[in-house]
């Protein structure tokens, strides 16, 4: 409920504005403006009964709120954002829409005609961009993801394991709008790379194994020479994370919660769980993961959040894979991300440990990227 009156505020004021924008300032006292009323407040009861029933109904009546809810939000986040833009030369040209009465005093008075024809054309111009943004945003994210290839150089790294390959995905985000056919064509890519080894670094879902469970299933079909692993993302914390580790252990992906092992004889790979976890007494715990490790073999690590490179370089972690981010998912939002992590997207350097954070295969709400694609990465390891 908190969640729920800290988003509707913000949501409500952006309605406000836009109703005033596009509907008070563009039309007359009558019938047009009343069903341009009905309209916008249609769309926000809308918008936050698909905040509180997706979280309470399956994926299967969900659905039918996420979508027109979630892409309502995308229209009038953008409608909004690009009306906040227009909002000077608007007002400079408002003011210049005067006339000068006929026979009457030299003075300046407002020309409300050529006013609402201004108001209309701002309206109408960034209701056209707001569309074409969400238009191209629907492409991207529910376009396949793009393949990277990245490489990073570890000095601790035998030689015989130079191109060692790691498939990382991240925030797959199963849940009303992205199903069984959007793990399939996942799964797919990823088995085209031929990796030695799968990485999951979190939010595989949104919603119970009992609703979700079908639609995981294709990862059993996960193929690579060491093998698939999982470890926690926020979400499955939310989503009742323990039968999630089960079913995830039942599709031959192996969860990793505060653990280590050896992999092709020479790379040590750990898990630990997200920070999230702490609030369910299933804490991330870097001790348990990582004493008494041979510190002569590089360590990889699959942490959800960027920001638990923090701990990983304190204790001397080679490569960090995580997610979380989605990369910003709708610019501008990427320019909020640093506020909370210490990466966006991409490779980056943290003391002495590389972190590679991707954006990303799925999405979270409106089913729109702008300026951050989805991404499934193929991390290739070097010896120096």
């Amino acid at each position: 409920m908190i969640f729920l009156f800290l988003l509707a505020v913000p949501l409500g004021l952006a309605h406000l504005y836009v109703w005033r924008r596009f509907v008070v300032n563009t039309t007359e006292p009558g019938r047009a403006r009343l069903i341009g009323t009905y309209t916008v407040a249609g769309g926000f009861l809308l918008l936050i009964s698909t905040l509180v029933v997706t979280r309470r109904v399956g994926p299967e009546i969900g659905m039918f709120f996420a979508w027109p809810g979630y892409i309502w939000l995308a229209l009038v986040f953008y409608a909004a954002l690009l009306l906040g833009v227009a909002e000077i030369p608007r007002r400079i040209l408002m003011r210049r829409a005067v006339r000068v009465p006929a026979g009457g005093p030299e003075e300046e008075l407002p020309d409300e005609g050529r006013r609402r024809f201004i108001a209309k054309s701002f309206a109408i111009g960034t209701g056209l961009a707001a569309g074409g943004v969400v238009g191209y945003g629907m492409t991207q994210a529910l376009g396949d993801p793009v393949i990277k290839r990245v490489p990073v150089t570890l000095g601790k790294l035998d030689p015989s394991l130079s191109g060692f390959r790691i498939a990382v995905v991240s925030d797959i985000h199963l849940g009303p709008l992205l199903g069984r056919s959007h793990t399939e064509n996942i799964v797919r890519l990823i088995n085209e790379q031929n990796a030695d080894l799968v990485a999951i670094v979190g939010d595989l879902v949104d919603g119970t194994v009992e609703e979700l469970g079908s639609a995981a299933e294709p990862l059993q079909d996960l193929v690579s020479k060491h093998g698939s692993f999982f470890v926690t993302g926020n979400h499955e914390y939310y989503s009742g994370y323990e039968p999630w580790l089960r079913e995830v252990a039942r599709r031959e992906v192996t969860p990793l919660r505060n653990e280590r092992l050896t992999i092709a004889g020479g790379i040590e790979l750990a898990g630990v769980n997200d920070v999230n976890g702490r609030a369910y007494g299933d804490a991330p715990d870097f001790d348990r993961a990582l004493d008494g490790r041979d510190v002569t073999k590089p360590l990889v690590l699959l942490a959800h959040q960027p920001v638990q490179v923090a701990e990983a370089s304190k204790r001397g972690v080679d490569l960090q894979l995580s997610g979380h981010t989605h990369g910003g998912q709708m610019f501008p939002f990427h320019l909020a991300v640093p506020v909370q992590q210490p990466a966006t997207a991409g490779l980056s350097k943290v003391d002495d440990t590389w972190l590679y954070v991707s954006r990303g295969a799925g999405f979270w709400g409106p089913p729109v990227r702008v300026g951050a694609p989805p991404d499934i990465t193929v991390v290739e390891l070097r010896s120096s």
